[in-house]
């Protein structure tokens, strides 16, 4: 259906074997590093160690303070290291501006995305909350808000890889086109080819996306419809695809094929969507039935749709889901 190109993808450095942990170690992934980087070229950064803390470091943690999260020094806690890994950042965004997914490390006080341990001074026999977000990872989406990430932890779900994996290609395609100029027919286009996976995700915003669209041509800010259009786009494609709404759109790409298939074929096809929706069977089941009928009925604008393809099948993203 679709070619893939290898695509530049920030990585917490410990996660690919990079030896920038606190005690000099790592924490190597091998899904990130065995599995992902066949198609994708990994950005590795450690904030840490990039503004110095040195290899081995005294750990540090995140503290409440008046409100605000500091990331303090275990052992001295007047040591505060916040401005440091904010600022972290500002030097490498010429770095970040070519990536188009990040993964993070989970329960670090720099890279973690959610649920970092927060501790409370004035509570010391009291545990920590689990509210928290690292310091870099939560600069991170504040100045780039719609770059996919993930931690490597939640990537053993397969319906957050495949989220999270979908988000990125999405998003690569999305600064290609931006890269390429920005035009009415290209936005249309772009919006055309990525119909049913919005759909998969949510039907009312893929039909507020499709609105944005039809003003295409009779917008005088091209550049602000696009801007509304992706941040949407992005938001939507982050919700998680329940089976019946992947059943809803199979049997919708199933009505293109209504005048060619003969009962029998029509049959099976319905009880294979079936089946999938009860969850006797994988998603890739169905969809590879439909794209046996597709090419022996080939519709043009189904060829065009990243439902099909939505990343390279020997990911095997689509195998548990």
């Amino acid at each position: 259906m679709h070619d893939y190109e290898r695509i530049k993808i920030g990585v917490s450095a410990c996660l690919v074997g990079h030896e920038v942990r606190y005690d000099g170690g790592h924490k190597r992934d091998a899904y990130i590093s065995n599995t992902l980087s066949q198609y994708f070229d990994f950005v590795p950064l450690c904030p840490e160690v990039s503004v110095g803390l040195g290899i081995p470091r005294p750990t540090i943690h995140l503290v409440r303070q008046a409100g605000d999260i500091r990331a303090l020094e275990v052992k001295n806690a007047s040591i505060d290291h916040t401005g440091k890994l904010e600022r972290y950042i500002d030097g490498v965004i010429p770095q970040l501006e070519q990536v188009c997914g990040y993964i993070l490390k989970k329960n670090s006080p720099s890279c973690g995305m959610e649920r970092v341990k927060v501790y409370h001074p004035e509570r010391p026999n009291l545990p920590p909350e689990r509210d928290g977000m690292g310091i870099f990872a939560r600069k991170l989406q504040a100045r780039f808000p719609l770059l996919p990430m993930e931690e490597e932890g939640r990537l053993c779900d397969p319906i957050l890889r495949e989220n999270f994996i979908g988000r990125v290609f999405v998003y690569h395609r999305w600064r290609e086109l931006e890269a390429s100029g920005l035009t009415p027919a290209a936005l249309v286009d772009f919006h055309s080819g990525h119909k049913y996976l919005l759909m998969a995700h949510d039907q009312e915003n893929a039909q507020e996306l499709g609105q944005m669209i039809a003003r295409v041509g009779k917008s005088a800010d091209l550049r602000q419809l696009a801007e509304d259009y992706i941040r949407l786009l992005m938001e939507t494609l982050s919700k998680r695809v329940s089976r019946g709404q992947h059943a809803n759109v199979l049997q919708h790409l199933m009505g293109y094929l209504k005048a060619q298939l003969d009962a029998g074929d029509r049959e099976e096809l319905l009880d294979t969507i079936h089946q999938y929706r009860k969850g006797y069977v994988p998603l890739i089941v169905p969809v590879t039935l439909l794209k046996h009928h597709f090419r022996r009925h080939p519709q043009p604008y189904i060829e065009r749709q990243y439902y099909m393809a939505p990343h390279p099948g020997e990911l095997m993203l689509r195998n548990q889901l």
